[in-house]
């Protein structure tokens, strides 16, 4: 069955199924994505979006959870352990990745200097680790699909870490940026393991479509989508508006995340030129 929700951004979360939300700020400037428990249970993450103003003051901790604490646009101030570190991001379309990444039992300070947007990531994870704090010198960017359906499928991906470069973690953090009128995740692709996008626009008419197997739903600024394990999840923007895109991935037990799985129905595109002009 195909469900074009196309228009639901103003419906309530508990209107919609369990692939994709419109949630909005709440009074203390904190949107909810997903939670472990409720709607988007299936992610097997917490994941939260959180406006700050200057002078504001947020500590994260958990007993039993590590934590990823991006800097989606802002000017802050980490501070965890004996350590701190001031960052500005001020385009997320063109600038790279700062994040903190701590096990459990860690707390994390976020001191805001202007108005700012973080995301915080967390699962269950019962290892422990050092901190780590990606800049983006130390996060891989790379273009992807530049050969790929006469450019089309171009998309910039960041990889702040994954099963490479964080065996010990439980989770994968990245960022996306979709060019213009392009599609990415293509060709389609899937994977066991759940994985979560959250939307952004530096304008906020901005949007595009998220397909999650055969479900078509309309992306706008701040929504963001939780994709089913082993449904296929190409997306594109509309021209005019690049989409920034964050993508997080829970690792199973037993089962990390290393690659995506394509659809083979589209593979014959990757070795055959395609030109009409």
């Amino acid at each position: 069955m195909i469900c074009l929700c196309l228009e639901g951004g103003e419906r309530n979360d508990k209107m919609m199924n369990n692939k994709f939300g419109y949630p909005e700020f709440d009074e203390n400037g904190i949107k909810v994505l997903t939670e472990m428990e409720g709607l988007y249970k299936d992610m097997l993450m917490n994941i939260t979006v959180y406006k700050m103003k200057n002078g504001d003051v947020r500590e994260f901790y958990s007993v039993n959870e590590e934590q990823a604490v991006l800097l989606v646009t802002g000017d802050v101030k980490y501070q965890w352990e004996k350590e701190s570190r001031n960052v500005k991001r001020g385009n997320f379309l063109k600038e790279g990745i700062w994040c903190l990444h701590v096990c459990k039992d860690t707390k994390v300070t976020i001191t805001a200097f202007a108005d700012t947007e973080i995301l915080v990531q967390s699962t269950t994870n019962e290892r422990e680790f050092a901190p780590v704090f990606y800049t983006p010198e130390d996060c891989i960017e790379a273009l992807a699909g530049k050969d790929l359906c006469e450019g089309t499928a171009r998309r910039i991906v960041r990889t702040a870490f994954d099963y490479n470069n964080a065996p010990y973690s439980n989770m994968v953090l990245g960022e996306i940026v979709g060019f213009q009128g392009g599609w990415s995740g293509y060709i389609p692709h899937h994977h066991p393991q759940p994985e979560v996008y959250y939307y952004r626009f530096d304008k906020p008419q901005g949007f595009g479509a998220c397909f999650i197997g055969d479900d078509v739903f309309k992306i706008k600024d701040g929504s963001f989508s939780a994709l089913t394990p082993g449904k296929t999840h190409p997306q594109v923007t509309a021209p005019g508006y690049p989409m920034y895109v964050v993508w997080m991935i829970r690792h199973l037990d037993g089962n990390p995340w290393t690659d995506r799985v394509d659809d083979p129905d589209h593979l014959w595109m990757v070795d055959t030129p395609i030109t009409y002009r």
